[in-house]
């Protein structure tokens, strides 16, 4: 028996419509560093998105599923992208721009992008590329930039504001297949040739309504949110989309990402969320206690992208603003789970679920597979490799433009789960808490170390601003934990020091490091992860300065 519903497609281009009728009043204000911000509301986004997709159709001559890649900062042009692009039918493809150049050249080559949308302030990142960009057709470029960087290596060049002024506020929007692609973003690289993920109309759509939901992020018109995270990583967890969908107004930093600006712009503009890598709070957490701002506007901050140290959660706590622990990856859109409590619990008992990544949406199925290749039990205690499925999650990358999607052996299973890489536990109520990627587990006698928890322990120590553990080899026990260790100004803490408070707050005797280094800071991926390669690299080639106990 088939249903009576009408058969409506969930499309981008319904996302749009929505956010610039029903919410237009609504608000993206972009950070300049000026006395002002410049703000515009959804219904004059809107408007000029719908000007930016007849420019691309008329001028350009973007049609069908052509690949139109933004080389950009968070700012409402970029949102207007977003919105234009997969709305007429095209692709979007947001380019991370601290990727090395080689990485981008391969990237913009594999997808066959046609044209690049650049904020002016990148010009000289894109303009050595160009020459190596074949499939390059035309160079859009939004706000103030040195344009003579492109003379001899770009093809056509326009700019942003004249190619939209002018042209009509209306467009014939395609009907679009709910499955056809919407937007595409490639992983970053750490282990060989990126990899493209290729995000649907149907998925992006069905993220935007998750994300908005009140077991997630929760966020109504009401609110303001500060999106830190930048909008080539993960489509900014998918929050252009959904604020669109729910009327949230935005606070977009532009380039102004330093804590200063950070803390300026919060205390000033009043935000209510925010959204970044933990990288970004440690660092506004300096500012704030070095150069107090008032930033208890934001009741909530949504952090991801890499294990949250608890000590950062409590610091933040004493200050109003409640962290809130997500988990997700490129191939999940990224929402994956989120760490907000049961109801009915007392701070102290919320404590042990804030510290998770989180419970699983109904729109996420999960599973723990163990070394052996079966499905672990969610009991809190066995832990396996999380594998997850679902409609908003990838089931193979990006093939090329004349290849088919393909599925590695590594990534998907036989049956379609996607292999996360991520080595965790699992409760009887779905909150899953992440030990460690299984790439960086230590293995040591035949027991598994976790490098996260020393980390978060280190974290936790008062001297201690940054920490990150590998594993190295070792003779005796295969491998063992280095602890490399960044103090913060004016302190001075030994290694013996660091061990026995360890060892205090409850990390077994067998799992302390022996060997140690202090550095300047811990190198970072191109999204604000702790790059572990990097340091395992400078540990083999001798570059570190490293003390055995």
């Amino acid at each position: 028996m088939l249903s009576t519903m009408q058969d409506v497609p969930l499309t981008v281009t319904r996302i749009l419509h929505h956010g610039m009728t029903i919410h237009g009043k609504s608000q993206i204000t972009t950070w300049t560093g000026e006395p002002e911000p410049h703000r515009r509301s959804f219904a004059e986004a809107g408007a000029r998105a719908t000007q930016l997709a007849g420019a691309l159709r008329d001028e350009l001559g973007v049609t069908g599923d052509d690949r139109v890649a933004t080389l950009m900062w968070n700012n409402a042009e970029h949102v207007e992208a977003y919105l234009a692009i997969p709305s007429m039918g095209a692709v979007l493809h947001t380019l991370n721009l601290r990727l090395p150049p080689e990485q981008l050249v391969w990237i913009v080559n594999h997808a066959a992008d046609r044209v690049v949308l650049v904020n002016g302030s990148l010009l000289p990142l894109l303009a050595p590329l160009l020459p190596h960009l074949p499939t390059i057709e035309h160079v859009v470029v939004s706000g103030p930039g040195d344009r003579s960087v492109l003379d001899g290596v770009a093809p056509r060049v326009h700019d942003y504001e004249e190619l939209i002024a002018g042209r009509p506020t209306t467009f014939d929007w395609p009907e679009l297949d709910e499955r056809q692609a919407a937007a595409m973003c490639y992983t970053s690289g750490t282990t060989g040739d990126p990899k493209g993920v290729v995000y649907s109309h149907r998925s992006i759509y069905l993220h935007s309504m998750q994300v908005n939901m009140a077991e997630s992020m929760g966020l109504t018109e009401k609110d303001t949110t500060l999106v830190v995270v930048p909008q080539f990583h993960v489509n900014a967890w998918g929050l252009p989309h959904a604020t669109f969908m729910t009327g949230v107004n935005m606070l977009m930093p532009d380039r102004f990402l330093q804590p200063g600006p950070l803390a300026e712009m919060i205390e000033k503009e009043r935000p209510s969320h925010a959204a970044a890598v933990p990288t970004i709070w440690q660092g506004l957490l300096a500012e704030v206690t070095a150069n107090p701002r008032d930033i208890s506007s934001m009741a909530t901050v949504t952090i991801g992208g890499a294990a949250c140290p608890p000590s950062l959660m409590e610091a933040y706590d004493k200050l109003g603003v409640r962290l809130c622990h997500a988990w997700g990856m490129t191939e999940t859109s990224p929402l994956g789970s989120i760490a907000n409590p049961p109801a009915g619990l007392t701070a102290e008992e919320e404590w042990p679920y804030r510290v998770t990544q989180g419970r699983f949406p109904a729109g996420v199925e999960a599973r723990l597979i163990g070394p052996g290749g079966d499905v672990l039990p969610w009991d809190g205690e066995s832990a396996g490799e999380l594998e997850v499925r679902g409609p908003w999650i990838a089931g193979a990358y990006y093939g090329g433009a004349s290849g088919e999607p393909f599925r590695p052996e590594d990534k998907f299973s036989a049956d379609g789960w996607l292999k996360t890489g991520d080595v965790g536990v699992i409760t009887s109520d779905g909150f899953l808490t992440l030990t460690d990627r299984a790439k960086d587990v230590i293995k040591s006698g035949g027991e598994w170390i976790s490098s996260v928890d020393l980390e978060n322990a280190l974290m936790g120590h008062p001297d201690v601003a940054e920490a990150a553990v590998v594993a190295v080899p070792d003779e005796k026990w295969g491998e063992r934990p280095l602890a490399t260790v960044v103090l913060k100004d004016g302190t001075a803490t030994d290694y013996a020091a660091l061990r026995d408070f360890l060892a205090e707050v409850g990390i077994a005797k067998w799992q302390l490091p022996e060997r140690w280094a202090m550095v300047p800071a811990v190198p970072k991926t191109s999204v604000g992860k702790f790059d572990k390669k990097v340091i395992r690299k400078q540990y083999a080639e001798g570059e570190l300065e490293v003390a055995r106990l």
